[in-house]
């Protein structure tokens, strides 16, 4: 996971020139469903970019990390996978952590 959003990260400044920071972060453990479970921020001078990168950033995620979430009902309760990772196999293909760059 942590190597992946880091690699996620470096890949996204390096495809969005004018985005100076980012941070990621992805809740590990119990996160009840009103609280989010992914948190994206991206700075840049130019807002489409920041847009266009946090949309990269999240759609990579889903894509290249297998996130498995554990759905709790009142009956009982099931494990998930994210759509996008299925069987142990990212659904998609794609070439496409805190940066900083000066």
């Amino acid at each position: 996971g942590y190597v992946t959003m880091l690699k996620l990260c470096h890949e996204a400044v390096a495809k969005y020139a004018s985005v100076k920071r980012i941070a990621a972060v992805h809740i590990l453990g119990d996160c009840p469903i009103s609280n989010a479970s992914v948190i994206l921020a991206c700075s840049s001078p130019h807002r489409r970019d920041a847009i266009h990168c946090c949309e990269f950033l999240i759609d990579e995620l889903k894509a290249r990390i297998p996130i498995w979430k554990r759905e709790v009902y009142e009956n009982g309760s099931v494990w998930k996978a994210n759509v996008e990772w299925r069987n142990g196999k990212s659904q998609r293909v794609m070439k496409r952590a805190e940066i900083v760059k000066n």
